[in-house]
């Protein structure tokens, strides 16, 4: 089973199409099919379902994936090792964050890290927390700020942030100082990553309330759009409403909800994942510090 081979595989499952995996990779995706046909044929049955929108494992790969991605891991950390010895430093790191307030801090990083590192390769993903927590736990991603779950990896706390309600800027409710969790039985409520584990799912679960869901979204911004339109209300974290428009306005919850975010790094991890994950901790901390 080769390596390039096995890489082709995991891609094309993670980009949803062989033409996306052969982007990135830099192949054909002519190329990709062959590697992958070879790779059926070495293990003896199809790995993939392709359809018109794209593909999806076979039940046989999902099985066999998780040694499929070892098998990935233990590979990257051969070649790290052989540039350690060479007097080169490379490799790939994969950071990840539920809030997209976190970008701008994690580019400037980015930026720092690579002038001293030119050889890792950075790369950003996104997603909702229990998503993220999963890739790391499965050593797709390599580290990630979310808010916490459980999972096979390191975690370190970084602050505690407030679940808060979005309302329109002229809801009855908007300049009172808390607003009761049962407004959401009964105001039309915008359900953002529906059906997911997400910590608004969490937080109805929890508290056994059954939202008046009226529409839906996978995407902040377009909830805040549809709140200030009036539409109704939604429910998001304190630090996905910093630097919204006073046409949303953001008020606590009676009682108020508080939840843990935090880093999570996956066990193993190479020395620059280390390195990087440091340097967040690190600029974190001198930003909570300059705030107080």
């Amino acid at each position: 089973m080769e390596l390039e081979k096995c890489q082709a595989l995991a891609c094309a499952i993670s980009e949803g199409s062989l033409s996306a995996a052969a982007e990135r990779l830099h192949y054909t995706a002519s190329g990709i099919s062959r590697m992958i046909a070879s790779l059926e044929n070495e293990v003896g049955f199809p790995l993939l379902v392709r359809k018109h929108e794209g593909v999806i494992p076979t039940t046989e790969c999902e099985a066999l994936l998780p040694a499929i991605r070892d098998f990935l891991a233990c590979g990257e950390n051969c070649m790290r090792q052989a540039a350690r010895i060479r007097g080169l430093e490379v490799g790939t790191v994969t950071v990840g964050t539920a809030y997209s307030v976190y970008y701008d801090l994690l580019s400037e990083i980015i930026g720092e890290f690579r002038q001293e590192h030119p050889g890792i390769v950075i790369q950003l993903a996104g997603g909702f927390s229990t998503q993220l927590a999963e890739q790391v736990g499965q050593s797709r991603i390599d580290l990630c700020i979310i808010s916490r779950r459980e999972g096979d990896f390191a975690w370190h706390a970084l602050r505690r942030d407030e679940l808060v309600a979005w309302l329109p800027e002229h809801h009855p409710s908007s300049l009172q100082d808390a607003v009761p969790h049962s407004l959401f039985r009964t105001e039309p409520y915008i359900d953002i990553f529906p059906g997911e584990d997400s910590d608004n799912c969490r937080f109805f679960k929890e508290n056994r309330l059954r939202p008046k869901t009226m529409y839906t979204t996978t995407d902040s911004h377009s909830a805040c759009a549809m709140v200030e339109a009036g539409l109704g209300i939604a429910l998001n974290n304190a630090l996905n409403s910093q630097g919204r428009s006073s046409r949303l306005k953001v008020v606590p919850l009676s009682p108020r909800q508080y939840i843990e975010i935090g880093l999570a790094v996956r066990r193993g991890a190479s020395p620059a994942v280390e390195k990087f994950a440091k340097r967040i901790l690190g600029r974190l901390q001198e930003v909570q510090e300059k705030k107080q």
